[in-house]
């Protein structure tokens, strides 16, 4: 069965997005990430939240627009209310996050389900759908924007860091979700 893997760029005080979900921050932060290479070759499906699917990405209108910075295609599903109507593709709506979660596992078959989107996220872990974390720390203070995670609702993650490495652009992070 596929991991489920919540990956995400996050700047030393937390947040993933600026104001407005705002992705410019992370632009002059880029640079070649073995560790995003490496999820990518292991992403089977991706599981995105709507403000993240409809979001701000600081590759668009470039080669490198979409996920790993373009380097990444297969089955997308999108958990939203409110589907677009014309979806490439590639694309499925969904309306619940249970829903989603399968499709994307079973999209993804015994690789990796990542998920994008800090709601999304939040969602998956109270239901226990999330095996591992991978934040990527980016050296910059953005002040305000969305957090990695707004509000966990009282529920305490135990986590165990399964690896770290550094690059001179960012710190990778892995964690390996032990319980609650």
């Amino acid at each position: 069965m596929a991991r489920v893997v919540y990956s995400a760029a996050m700047s030393l005080d937390g947040y993933i997005a600026g104001p407005g979900g705002d992705m410019a921050w992370l632009a002059p932060h880029f640079g070649p990430d073995p560790d995003a290479d490496e999820l990518a070759a292991r992403t089977g499906a991706l599981l995105t939240g709507a403000r993240t699917w409809r979001g701000d990405d600081p590759n668009a209108g470039t080669d490198a627009e979409g996920a790993f910075g373009g380097t990444w295609t297969g089955p997308s599903i999108v958990v939203t209310h409110h589907p677009d109507p014309s979806p490439p593709a590639d694309v499925t709506f969904v309306g619940s996050v249970e829903e989603g979660l399968d499709l994307a596992r079973a999209a993804a078959g015994d690789r990796v389900v990542n998920i994008l989107g800090a709601d999304l996220a939040r969602q998956c872990l109270a239901l226990g759908a999330v095996d591992e974390i991978a934040v990527s720390v980016v050296p910059v203070l953005l002040g305000d924007g969305v957090r990695l995670f707004h509000s966990l609702g009282g529920m305490s993650i135990r986590l165990e860091r399964t690896r770290l490495t550094g690059l001179p652009h960012t710190t990778t992070l892995w964690y390996r979700v032990v319980g609650r």
